[in-house]
């Protein structure tokens, strides 16, 4: 495969708004993941990067990222530290096929860096290749080395393949080596809600919720979960805190109409009606797809 800088006809997805759609996708593809986890932004969920201080937050920021590391990859492609804050631009931005080929190459020419082949598994995945993904998540760290990161990434993968029992004990793995880690939390309560186990999920996501290290996207989590039992009044008030009024109220409104459904928990688990989406998530897009977002390495 050629070094060169990759380039993609695709089209990048509409990052729309409204709530309604993003909580659509929340039902259509509540398999976790990124949303956590995409730089500062969201994976994934698991995100790609080294220091949290430096990292971007806004999409102007990702794109002025994207824009210099591009430079400098375009200069030198067998650059590691090019190609790893390349395609974390890359990948924060939605363009995951160009992030991929960044990193497939990266991979091949520094083959025992660990973080390097940590952040392909996460963006085999970001491109659906989740079999591939969960086998080279599993060799981007040891038992003698574990990464909680890491850890929770593979949990997401296992939770889109529908091993949900295999996940848990993923995030409870992740856990105990950074215990009360809200983007682990929100992924083990969300893949709890996949089993089905509501209750629970809205204790582990309520945990999540009050730590002072979580986000918007840990909230809209359980937002969902609440939702899902029928608490539409104290799902709007949590919504409130991260919407204006009007959103919140379109927010709910779909998640009731959406809960009423009979192919409800189908939906949950990314069957019939499964809607493309971005994979960095706006307002409530988080609560799918993709992991909490994860603090860098």
């Amino acid at each position: 495969m050629s070094s060169a800088r990759p380039h993609s006809s695709i089209h990048e997805p509409v990052r729309g708004s409204r709530a309604g759609f993003g909580l659509a996708v929340c039902l259509a593809a509540l398999v976790l993941a990124g949303c956590q986890g995409r730089g500062g932004l969201g994976d994934i969920t698991g995100s790609i990067g080294r220091s949290q201080a430096t990292q971007p937050r806004t999409e102007s920021d990702w794109q002025a990222e994207r824009e210099t590391w591009a430079k400098r990859y375009d200069a030198n492609p067998k650059d590691r530290d090019a190609a790893f804050h390349y395609a974390r631009a890359l990948r924060s931005l939605d363009q995951n096929a160009q992030a991929l080929a960044v990193l497939q190459s990266a991979v091949l020419a520094h083959q025992d860096d660990r973080e390097l082949l940590g952040a392909y598994g996460r963006t085999l995945a970001d491109n659906g290749r989740l079999k591939e993904a969960d086998d080279v998540l599993s060799r981007a760290h040891t038992p003698e080395n574990p990464d909680w990161r890491i850890l929770s990434a593979q949990g997401t993968v296992a939770d889109q393949l529908g091993d949900h029992s295999r996940a848990q004990q993923l995030y409870q793995s992740a856990l105990k080596l950074a215990p009360n880690e809200p983007t682990i939390m929100s992924n083990y309560g969300l893949s709890l809600a996949l089993s089905r186990k509501l209750p629970e999920a809205e204790r582990i996501l309520s945990e999540a919720a009050a730590s002072e290290r979580a986000d918007a996207r840990v909230r809209q989590n359980l937002v969902l979960v609440l939702g899902l039992q029928g608490r539409f009044g104290e799902a709007e008030t949590l919504a409130r805190r991260d919407q204006s009024p009007a959103e919140a109220a379109a927010t709910i409104a779909y998640l009731k109409r959406s809960v009423s459904q009979q192919n409800s928990w189908e939906l949950l688990k990314g069957g019939k009606g499964r809607t493309q989406a971005p994979t960095r998530q706006p307002a409530l897009q988080g609560a799918g797809v993709r992991p909490a977002a994860v603090p860098p390495a």
